[in-house]
């Protein structure tokens, strides 16, 4: 029965079918991956510019995928060597095999600027190059390679698999010089040239974009093995692409897994500690290493060129920072950019088919070129923008933040306020019978005095708790920080190290009349005492008068 209804299904109908499902299931994949880039990028800023860079994430796909539709998907046909062929002119099959497999590898391209522009960048002048990339710049790379041009297969023979440098070594190399016309962000380098970091402000958020883009980039680099089935001449299915998927899952696998230890060892060369950031950046380096070549390279091939993708990361990104004072945001041309180089360069010395000088001369010619076009293209957006005054966010604007400025929102509106202070204490304990009595006004001629304590954070519920005892509740808290004899601290970011020395504390200021100042100096100082430095201090001071919103009342009856 079953071999009846299947010598009835026509293999060609089966084979398109199943290939086409096959492709819509990778371009939703690789469409997840903005997920992954928003996050990692989103970590990598400070707090006052997430919303701009989530905005930029958003707008990267809502109007490049616009762009690409309308013009580039055109574009990449005349690239080719074919006339403009718009894509709404496709069947329904050729909308997914054809416009929506290149549309997600477009708008990896584009998205990958952002992270290098973060911080400073007008939305503006992001927005019109997404368009730029995306009409332009990115398809005639395809075109030229992918597309049947001069560069590829049936041409001078350039060959990459899945985009190691047509997608991320394009995105990477765009970033770079976005970065270097936009000039680097405020106080990012002083007066005397040396680097300062501006660490991101969450190390999470980057870690799990790195998890999620890991993720879809199994549909990045499986997914580009596009055909399942195939057709035979005698009219039998064959596996097509899909032949090679072994390999391409292995090689990809292989590939994060010796980036992320690549980059861990550079970390540990340049700063002796392994930095969880360099790491996350190696996971993709390693990805990107492998990208290009997957269906064609060695396993120890890929092991042996992800692990140098890896080590160079840490070494180029602080060449780059460092040497060429480009202020890369999210080292996006070590991780896409060089790496995506490196991956290509190396086909031809790991290649399963041994080594071929034809393959290198012809990798080298495609690198070149596709660098040299991507620079140009992109030094010609960014420059006119910026002669035009609209490429950079006002001085005042960055210091204030590109959230507020830009887009009127605050990410976290109540993070790092002067009026937030959370503990676990209670809010007032009543240790009598009766209620806690007023902090002024029931001796006559009473004076009014303030007590003002800085200490440590994690010691508001226990001062709280014992200000209550001594009935007194009313009381007010500040998160403010500041130095005094608490030791300075050292942070790292991306293996750079930075001195911490004004520590996060909270200010609390207590005003009383009838009770006793040092009573409540010493109850706080009681309370916030661990015998380290960097517990605090409280001071007691006079108040020359008070008045009572409320009823006008002034003097001691008002506290």
């Amino acid at each position: 029965m079953t071999t009846g209804v299947l010598a009835s299904i026509d293999p060609s109908v089966l084979a398109e079918g199943v290939n086409l499902m096959w492709v819509a299931v990778v371009c939703f994949l690789i469409f997840f991956m903005h997920a992954g880039f928003a996050m990692l990028e989103a970590g990598q800023v400070r707090a006052k510019n997430v919303a701009n860079q989530l905005t930029k994430n958003l707008l990267t796909w809502g109007v490049g995928v616009l762009v690409y539709f309308l013009i580039g998907f055109g574009i990449e046909g005349v690239a080719s060597g074919g006339g403009f062929s718009p894509a709404s002119a496709l069947s329904d099959g050729g909308w997914v095999n054809s416009w929506l497999f290149g549309a997600v590898f477009a708008m990896t391209a584009a998205t990958i600027v952002s992270g290098a522009v973060a911080g400073r960048a007008k939305l503006r002048a992001y927005v019109a190059y997404t368009i730029a990339i995306s009409a332009v710049i990115y398809p005639v790379v395809a075109g030229i390679t992918w597309g049947g041009g001069f560069l590829g297969g049936a041409g001078l023979g350039f060959t990459d698999f899945a985009g190691g440098m047509i997608v991320h070594g394009v995105g990477g190399i765009a970033g770079l010089t976005a970065a270097y016309m936009l000039g680097p962000r405020m106080d990012r380098y002083a007066e005397d040239g040396s680097t300062n970091v501006i660490p991101g402000h969450s190390m999470t958020f980057a870690v799990l974009g790195t998890l999620i883009l890991a993720f879809g980039w199994y549909g990045f680099n499986v997914g580009t093995t596009a055909t399942v089935f195939s057709v035979t001449e005698s009219g039998e299915l064959a596996l097509g692409g899909y032949a090679a998927v072994g390999r391409v899952a292995l090689t990809t696998t292989l590939g994060m897994g010796a980036g992320a230890v690549g980059a861990a060892l550079g970390s540990m060369y340049l700063t002796k500690k392994v930095d969880t950031l360099y790491v996350a950046n190696g996971v993709l380096a390693g990805l990107v290493a492998v990208t290009g070549t997957a269906n064609a390279i060695t396993w120890w091939g890929a092991v042996l060129v992800a692990l140098i993708c890896g080590l160079q990361l840490p070494l180029v990104f602080e060449f780059v920072s460092d040497k060429m004072k480009i202020d890369d945001v999210c080292a996006v041309f070590p991780v896409h950019g060089s790496a995506g180089v490196i991956g290509v360069l190396a086909l031809p010395f790991v290649h399963v088919d041994g080594f071929s000088m034809d393959l290198l001369v012809s990798q080298v010619i495609g690198v070149a070129v596709i660098t040299a076009w991507t620079v140009v293209a992109t030094g010609v957006v960014f420059g006119a923008f910026k002669a035009a005054g609209q490429a950079r966010v006002t001085p005042d604007h960055e210091r204030d933040g590109l959230d507020v400025s830009e887009h009127g929102v605050e990410t976290y509106p109540e993070f790092g306020k002067a009026n937030v202070a959370t503990d676990g204490g209670p809010s007032v304990v009543d240790t009598t019978d009766e209620s806690p009595r007023a902090d002024g006004g029931e001796e006559a001629g009473s004076e009014i005095k303030m007590v003002t304590a800085v200490v440590r954070p994690d010691k508001l519920g226990a001062i709280k708790q014992s200000l209550a005892e001594i009935n007194a509740p009313s009381l007010t808290v500040t998160n403010v920080s500041g130095r005094g004899s608490q030791p300075a601290k050292t942070g790292q970011w991306r293996g750079e190290e930075f001195t911490v020395d004004l520590h996060q504390k909270v200010k609390i200021d207590v005003v009383v009349a009838d009770i006793p100042a040092d009573e409540v100096a010493d109850a706080i100082a009681g309370a916030a005492k661990t015998g380290e430095p960097g517990d605090g201090k409280v001071f007691i001071m006079p108040v020359e008068d008070a008045l009572q919103v409320r009823t006008g009342t002034t003097g001691p009856e008002a506290v």
